[in-house]
């Protein structure tokens, strides 16, 4: 008779209880290292120094880019309004005042048709951010925060435009959530 097969009841087998008992043991210690080296889901802390209230002004457009300040501005805003970490006011109400440079926009051909003709491009966008108090001190700041998507080129240009605009509203999203991670991240 091996011992090893026997049975402590009808039903039980006793690899199978050792192996469900092992696997709740490297469960049960999962979960306790995770927990005990402070891991959490990115962007689920606060905002530096506390702050509970900020301003969101207008990011400062420095490309050739048109238009793009507007909608990276209002992407930035949206993230902020639907993850509230802090409440988004006015400047006169504010704690802190978030300020934008969208540094670059750098437009590269990615794929081609033939040796002339473009059939993709890749579109990314490069922004610095700070935090700053009404005093003018910085309480958080992030350089280089970029994003980037592609978009298709057609032989008409009215869609090759309107699939840019496509892809500079997609990466604006990135951008802002990006933004958003990074300054409430504490890791």
């Amino acid at each position: 008779m091996n011992l090893f097969f026997m049975r402590s009841g009808p039903y039980c087998d006793c690899r199978n209880s050792v192996q469900l008992a092992a696997v709740w043991a490297f469960l049960t210690l999962l979960a306790a290292v995770a927990g005990g080296c402070g891991y959490r889901f990115s962007g689920s802390g606060e905002m530096p120094e506390g702050i509970r209230r900020i301003a969101i002004e207008i990011f400062d457009n420095r490309t050739g880019e048109t238009g793009i300040e507007s909608i990276i501005t209002n992407d930035v805003i949206n993230e902020f309004t639907r993850n509230p970490v802090a409440e988004v006011t006015g400047k006169e109400d504010a704690e802190a005042v978030l300020t934008g440079v969208i540094r670059t926009a750098r437009i590269r051909s990615i794929s081609h048709r033939s040796v002339y003709a473009t059939a993709e491009r890749e579109i990314t966008i490069v922004v610095d951010v700070s935090l700053t108090t009404p005093a003018g001190k910085i309480v958080w700041s992030a350089s280089g925060i970029d994003a980037s998507a592609d978009y298709a080129v057609s032989d008409e240009k009215i869609i090759t435009s309107q699939n840019k605009k496509s892809a500079v509203a997609d990466l604006s999203g990135k951008l802002a959530q990006r933004i958003f991670y990074a300054m409430t991240d504490r890791f």
